[in-house]
């Protein structure tokens, strides 16, 4: 018969349940508020600021939202496309009517002066591609609205080229997640740091890719 002395010390040593990381518990937040009732409206929010100052991208509370509520999966990718697209707008205005004062310190802080050039190249080499490639792609789409501003480039052209490019990520996340987002969610949620890693390394890859491209 164990004593109360024995079911103290039993008690005593066993281990605390180990605390989820940071990234894990950020994810598990992310989760809980997607499934909130204005989750959408401030997917919209985050999407028109992320285009020309926020640096983190909409992508993370569009695959939570579409993991939580999944008939929402079409809702949310549209939104999130119109309102990066309005956000890129105001980036274009930032370049264009205040770059000194706005548009430059932005950039600074992204370290974009040298996407910059490659920008310009960019738009001389491939105009409408160029832009449509800039909005796929996980570069920092601010740094490329606010140029697109500075540069004067055709705000027609512009805003076609940013529906296509964004539309395209955001829809095709968007379904993604909808039709495998079953598949997917086991294996994102074991390996969380190793998804973390994945997705950071291709934001820097695609950095490194346009300051070096010719």
């Amino acid at each position: 018969m164990d004593t109360p002395d024995a079911e103290i010390a039993e008690t005593t040593n066993t281990p605390p349940a180990k605390r989820p990381n940071i990234l894990r518990r950020l994810y598990s937040w992310t989760l809980k508020w997607a499934e909130a009732k204005h989750a959408i409206f401030a997917l919209a929010i985050i999407s028109f600021i992320e285009s020309s100052i926020f640096p983190i991208p909409p992508d993370v509370l569009l695959i939570a939202i579409c993991f939580s509520r999944p008939k929402k999966w079409f809702t949310a990718a549209l939104w999130c496309t119109i309102a990066s697209v309005l956000g890129g707008i105001a980036g274009y205005g930032i370049g264009y009517f205040l770059w000194e004062t706005v548009g430059e310190p932005i950039v600074k802080m992204y370290h974009g002066e040298p996407i910059m050039v490659k920008v310009e190249a960019w738009y001389t080499d491939y105009g409408f591609l160029g832009v449509i490639a800039a909005a796929v792609t996980p570069i920092p789409y601010k740094v490329f609205t606010i140029a697109s501003g500075l540069l004067r480039f055709d705000l027609l052209q512009f805003v076609l080229a940013s529906i296509i490019g964004r539309g395209f990520r955001f829809f095709v996340v968007a379904a993604l997640i909808r039709f495998a987002g079953e598949k997917l969610r086991p294996f994102i949620e074991k390996r969380l740091e190793l998804a973390f890693v994945v997705f950071t390394f291709l934001g820097i890859a695609g950095i490194v890719a346009i300051k070096y491209l010719r």
